[in-house]
């Protein structure tokens, strides 16, 4: 079955792991043997970290591939996928590596499986440079779900920085085929929510302080609406190591989601950590985009394999998001173009809308 290789280049555009994440999915749902040489080519600490090869060696299970290169540091790997199928896949990076990341490779791919799936993913669950476990499952599921599927994000061990030792299962069923999305409605928010915690040894006024000032900021632009950030002692028995952290939802009368996190680190007041993802909530909130953008990259692979025309509207749009588009313009052939929104309300503003034309990739197996 396998044709010639694919060649990615993984130093390119955001050169981070995303580049592999976008392409070993592509290649696994594809059937596409590929290349992927300078991985992390412009990061501090180059090639595979451990959290991406556990991403990686999940994929190959997940489709009982065949798989070289894959070490810590490697800077070039190539992998031959085989038939996706559902069932147990466990996948652990044995660090704080995040969770919610593993999720984003394996969840396309799982989609168009024999049967369902059940994937125990142990990293990380609130770690930096991902997104929250919070945010998957309270911003990003509710969304993508409007692609026509629907998965169970069962939290069973919360793990930070540095230990990790989290641990989240994700049960899916394949589909068919994607249905399209459109996101360009923004509405009007008609509510603000969230949750700022603390875990292991912090004291509990941590979570107050961070939920306070979050509150105060917040109320300095958005006066009539009710703020409200419910301070949380993560139980011993749920929550691995230390940490701190908070998370603010915004929703429309539309039902489009924003968000804006922060994460405590040592020697980082807890006001600071609150006022953080305030301000992020709210820079969310300016542009004009029915998505955050931390959301418009993750929606990209599932646009390019839907079926038909999907839209959505955007703020500025992330090198994230621009290299997705790359890739799964390269790989799967889908068609996407970025323009800038036309409409009145959003003419002084900076708002985007990306369209896709997508394969309409069905499920061989259904």
């Amino acid at each position: 079955m396998a044709g010639p290789r694919v060649e990615v280049d993984g130093g390119i555009m955001e050169g981070g792991g995303q580049i592999l994440r976008v392409s070993t999915a592509l290649s696994c749902l594809l059937g596409l043997p590929l290349r992927v040489q300078k991985i992390r080519a412009g990061r501090s600490t180059p090639g595979l970290r451990p959290q991406h090869l556990s991403g990686l060696e999940m994929i190959r299970d997940l489709c009982d591939g065949q798989l070289e290169g894959a070490e810590i540091g490697s800077t070039e790997i190539t992998f031959t996928p085989e038939k996706i199928k559902g069932g147990v896949h466990t996948a652990d990076t044995k660090t704080a590596g995040s969770v919610c990341l593993l999720m984003q490779v394996s969840m396309p791919c799982v989609l168009f499986a024999a049967c369902p799936s059940e994937l125990r993913l142990k990293g990380g669950t609130n770690a930096e440079m991902a997104p929250q476990i919070d945010y998957t499952a309270m911003v990003f599921k509710p969304i993508v779900e409007k692609f026509g599927f629907t998965f169970n994000c069962d939290i069973k061990m919360r793990g930070y920085y540095p230990k990790g030792g989290g641990e989240v299962i994700v049960r899916m069923s394949p589909v068919k085929q994607l249905s399209p999305i459109n996101l360009t409605d923004r509405g009007c928010v008609t509510k603000i929510s969230g949750r700022a915690f603390v875990a292991g040894v912090l004291p509990f006024k941590v979570a107050k302080d961070m939920a306070a000032a979050a509150v105060r900021c917040i109320r300095k632009e958005i006066r009539d609406l009710y703020v409200n950030i419910q301070p949380v002692q993560e139980p011993k028995d749920q929550a691995f190591g230390n940490g701190n952290g908070i998370i603010i939802i915004a929703e429309t009368s539309t039902g489009c989601l924003f968000a804006g996190s922060s994460l405590g680190k040592r020697g980082v007041n807890a006001d600071k950590v609150g006022i953080e993802a305030a301000e992020m909530l709210l820079a969310n909130l300016r542009h004009g985009g029915a998505v955050d953008e931390y959301l418009q990259d993750q929606l990209i692979i599932f646009m390019a394999l839907a079926s038909g025309i999907s839209r959505i509207k955007t703020g500025p749009v992330t090198l994230h998001t621009q290299t997705a588009i790359h890739f799964a313009e390269q790989l799967a052939k889908a068609k996407f173009t970025v323009k800038k929104s036309e409409d009145e309300e959003d003419a002084c503003k900076d708002t985007y809308i990306i369209e896709c034309r997508g394969i309409g990739m069905t499920n061989p197996n259904l």
